[in-house]
């Protein structure tokens, strides 16, 4: 994660995969932006991460991927 100010930031935070019963893995690389704000009571924590797969092998091994959520904090 890097902070950019005003509640702006990039962030990388790609999962590798492996199945240690048939070999199959992924392995990803993104990078994304998010922003946190504040509304009323209540902290919002969006971001979105597109993930390209430099390494897969395997059946349904993705070749790319987004990643995005809202995280919530009420205070």
């Amino acid at each position: 994660m890097y902070q950019l100010g005003s509640g702006l930031y990039l962030r990388s935070a790609p999962i590798w995969v492996y199945n240690f019963e048939n070999d199959n893995y992924s392995v990803p690389l993104g990078i994304g932006i998010g922003k946190v704000i504040t509304k009323g009571n209540t902290v919002f924590n969006f971001f979105v991460e597109p993930q390209y797969s430099v390494l897969d092998d395997g059946p349904g091994q993705p070749e790319w991927q987004i990643y995005f959520a809202l995280n919530m904090q009420f205070k």
